[in-house]
This record gives C-alpha cells, structure tokens and sequence, in this order.
C-alpha cells in the first residue's frame, strides 16, 4: 500500500522530470560529448581531451581567467553593498518611495544590448555626454572603452547601474518580510536606527543577501554580451572574458575547441559558486 501511494506520488513529478531531462540534463551531456570531438554541422570526430589541452594554450586565456574574476568580484561585490543601502533607503519613511523604487528598478527592465550601444555612445572620448558633463566643470575625462587599463572596469561600472535594481528589491522583499514586533522590541528597550538595523534588519536579511551574492557572482562569471556589446574585448584582448574568448572560437569555426571552453567554464562556475552557497546558508537565521 505505502509502494503504491510512492509511485501515486511520483507520477506527479514524471512530467517536470521529463522536461528537465529533456531541455537541461541531455543538451549539457551533448555538450561533454561534444567538447571531446572536432565537428562541424554535418559531421564530426572524436579526438578525446585534445579540445580541452589546446583551450588552456589560448594565448589571451591568462586575461580572460583574470579579468572574468576581478569583473565577477567587483560588479557583485558592488551590487550587494549598494543594493543593500537603497534598499534601506527605500524602505524608510521617506517620501515618493513607491516612485524611487520604480527609478531603481527600471534599467533592469532595458535590453543589455541596448544599454551597451548607449554608453559607448556616452563614454565616447571626444563626443560622449559624460566627458562633455566633466569637461564643463574643468575634469579632463578619460578614454573609458579606448584605455586598456580601464575598459573592463567602465563596462563593470555600466553592469552595476543596470543590475542594481535587481539586487535593492531582492533586499527590500527580505526586509518587509521581517515582522515588526522586532522592531518594537528595540524601541522599548530605547534602540535607536542603527541597532535596529545591526541587531534585526542584518541577521535577518541574510537569506536575501545570500541569494544577491551567489546571483550577481554567477552573472558575473558568465556574463558576454555587455562586454561584447561596448568593447568586443579590445582594446586588443585587455577586456576579454572567458566567455568572449569562447564565443570568438566559435567565430572561428572551432566549434569542438569553443563548447570545451564553455565545458571548462561551466566547472568553474560550479566550483566557486557551490562551496560559496553552502558557507553561505549556513550562517542562516531563520524569521
């Protein structure tokens, strides 16, 4: 009777199974095949871990693996103390909240594409809106996308202004959900702001602070189209990711030596991320 009302219940996830199995676990396992082959549209050939040694002998892989870090680091790191502090701001009693919310919020809702074209527009040397704003008030603006050494920090400037949203209402949903009993706990024994949100608001947001951080460091990782929307990599390959540099093997033509790479990205990703949620969530508090 207990076997029968098991595989009562398990009828019930055969559907979800079969649609993760179909759209998620087969094209992953394609892809480790793949990557151990040389192939074409119409034809291929395995060639064993050959894809794998010769990615690792990309001459400009040294600058993707480093800036894909510092780019993962900086744009999460950012966006986890920002939206932390908009969302204080956000959830006090200052007015025109609901409407500031919605002016945070609201490059989040616009194409990446779309937002790359605009700020190389912006960050233009000579005709960009921003350098024209500093040079009115005497600031010589530098050549954001041209100068190899700041490249890769002005598109992860341009990623926080559009991610931040994202982040500030992942915050303010864990910070209404704290009940305000606690609060007044603090009033009563004469608490001001800042106790409250050291001693409440903090421990008790933790579970959306952890979502912010393994989400935004995910993206991070694996993030291409904005860089390859206002740089391309360049100038040269000082602001190739791991990520663009795949995706120009497969303009190449190498698409064995191209889904390899997304193979080995695809372990690093899991390799930080996962030790990284699991110290997270053990710090947990619960409501």
């Amino acid at each position: 009777m207990k076997s029968t009302k098991s595989l009562y219940s398990y009828g019930f996830l055969l559907p979800a199974g079969i649609i993760f199995f179909i759209f998620f676990l087969l094209p992953t396992m394609v892809s480790f095949f793949f990557s151990m082959t040389r192939w074409t549209l119409t034809d291929w050939e395995f060639i064993g871990l050959d894809n794998f040694i010769m990615f690792f002998k990309e001459s400009s892989l040294n600058i993707g693996f480093r800036n894909t870090f510092i780019y993962a680091v900086m744009t999460s790191g950012t966006k986890v103390v920002l939206g932390l502090l908009l969302a204080v701001l956000l959830t006090s009693s200052i007015r025109s909240k609901d409407f500031l919310r919605s002016v945070v919020f609201f490059p989040t809702l616009i194409s990446t594409i779309a937002v790359g074209i605009t700020f190389s527009y912006l960050m233009h040397p000579s005709r960009g809106l921003i350098n024209t704003a500093l040079a009115a008030l005497g600031i010589q603006g530098p050549n954001w996308l041209g100068d190899p050494a700041l490249a890769i920090y002005s598109v992860g400037l341009v990623d926080i202004w559009k991610g931040v949203g994202f982040a500030t209402v992942i915050y303010i949903a864990g910070m209404m959900s704290i009940p305000a009993d606690y609060y007044e706990a603090v009033d009563i024994d004469g608490g001001n702001a800042f106790r409250k949100f050291w001693h409440i608001t903090l421990p008790l947001i933790r579970p959306a602070m952890n979502s912010v951080i393994i989400l935004s460091f995910i993206g991070g990782l694996r993030t291409f189209d904005l860089v390859w929307t206002m740089t391309k990599g360049g100038p040269g390959f000082s602001s190739d990711l791991i990520a663009s540099i795949i995706y120009k093997q497969y303009q190449g033509g190498f698409y064995g030596l191209s889904t390899a790479g997304n193979v080995i990205l695809f372990v690093i990703v899991a390799v930080l991320a996962f030790p990284l949620y699991r110290f997270l969530t053990k710090r947990e508090v619960d409501l």
